[in-house]
C-alpha cells in the first residue's frame, strides 16, 4: 500500500468506437435530454395542477416523471460536457457519486414500476375497494420503501467498488462510471465486488420483474373475465402504457449485467437506451396514452 500512488480523478473515454462523431452525438443527445426534461416536466405540471388527477395512479406517474428527469441527469450532462470538447476528467468523488446516484435512482425507479403494477392490479381486480386499499398513507409508505431499497442497493455497490485501491490506469473505457467499467481499473482483487455486483443487480431486477409479472397475470385473468369487449379494451388501455415502459426499462438492465462476455459497444448502446432514451420514451408513452 505504501508504494501505491492513489488516483484522484478518472478520465472518461466516452462511447466505444465513436471517435470522430462527437459533434453529431452532442447534438443528438442534447436534443434527447432536452426533450426528456421538457416532456416529463409537462407531465408533472399537468398532474400537480389538475385536481382530477390527484389519484394514486397519477401520484405514482408524477413521481416516475421526476425520476425520469433525475436519472438521465446523472450521466448526460457530463457526457455532453466532454462531447462538446471540454475535459473528460471526473474526480474520484464525482465518479463515486455518479455510480451511487445511478444505481439509487435506477433501482428506485424499478421498484416504482412494481408499485405501479400493484396499483393497476388493485384498480382492476378490486375496483370497489381501490380507494380503501390505496390510501394516501399506503402510497407514501410504498414510495418510501422503494427509496430505501434503492438506497441500500446503491450503498452496497458503491462501498464495495470504492473500498478497492485505484492506483494505475485512470482511463474509464465508458461514458460514465459504472461497475463494469471502473472495477477493471482496481489494483487490488475485485472478484468479490464483481460477483456481488452482478448478483445484486441481477437479483433485484429479476425480483422486481417477477413482482410485475405476478400483478399482470392476475390483471390478465381479471380482464379475460370481463364480458364486454369495450370493458376489456378499457381495462387493457390502463395497463398498456405501463407495460411498454417496463419493457423499455428492464430489457437493457438484464442484457447489460447478465451477459457472460461483455461487448463494450453493445453495452454502451444498451446503456444509452436505458439511461437517456427510455426516460424520453416514457414521457411520450404516458402522454399519448393518458
Amino acid at each position: 500500500m505504501g508504494n501505491y500512488t492513489l488516483l484522484n480523478e478518472f478520465i472518461l473515454l466516452g462511447i466505444p468506437q465513436t471517435q470522430g462523431l462527437e459533434t453529431l452525438l452532442f447534438v443528438v443527445f442534447l436534443f434527447i435530454y432536452f426533450f426528456t426534461l421538457l416532456g416529463n416536466s409537462l407531465i408533472f405540471t399537468a398532474i400537480t395542477s389538475s385536481s382530477t388527477l390527484h389519484t394514486p395512479m397519477y401520484f405514482f406517474l408524477g413521481l416516475l416523471s421526476i425520476f425520469d428527469m433525475l436519472f438521465p441527469s446523472v450521466t448526460c450532462p457530463k457526457m455532453l460536457f466532454y462531447l462538446s470538447g471540454r475535459s473528460p476528467a471526473i474526480s474520484y468523488k464525482g465518479c463515486a457519486a455518479q455510480l451511487f446516484f445511478y444505481h439509487l435512482l435506477g433501482s428506485t425507479e424499478g421498484c416504482l414500476y412494481s408499485v405501479m403494477a400493484y396499483d393497476r392490479y388493485v384498480a382492476i381486480c378490486h375496483p370497489l375497494r381501490y380507494m380503501l386499499i390505496m390510501k394516501p398513507g399506503v402510497c407514501v409508505s410504498l414510495v418510501i420503501t422503494a427509496f430505501l431499497v434503492g438506497c441500500l442497493h446503491a450503498t452496497i455497490l458503491t462501498s464495495l467498488t470504492f473500498q478497492l485501491v485505484y492506483c494505475a490506469s485512470n482511463q474509464v473505457d465508458y461514458f460514465f462510471c459504472d461497475l463494469p467499467a471502473v472495477l477493471p481499473l482496481a489494483c487490488t482483487d475485485s472478484k468479490l465486488a464483481r460477483k456481488v455486483g452482478s448478483i445484486n443487480v441481477g437479483f433485484l431486477a429479476l425480483m422486481l420483474l417477477f413482482s410485475v409479472c405476478v400483478s399482470y397475470i392476475h390483471i390478465g385473468v381479471a380482464i379475460l373475465r370481463i364480458r364486454s369487449a369495450e370493458g376489456r379494451q378499457k381495462a387493457f388501455s390502463t395497463c398498456s402504457a405501463h407495460l411498454t415502459a417496463i419493457l423499455c426499462a428492464y430489457g437493457p438492465v438484464i442484457i447489460i449485467y447478465l451477459q457472460r462476455t461483455p461487448n463494450p459497444l453493445l453495452g454502451a448502446v444498451v446503456q444509452i437506451l436505458n439511461n437517456i432514451v427510455s426516460p424520453m420514451l416514457n414521457s411520450l408513452i404516458y402522454s399519448l396514452r393518458k
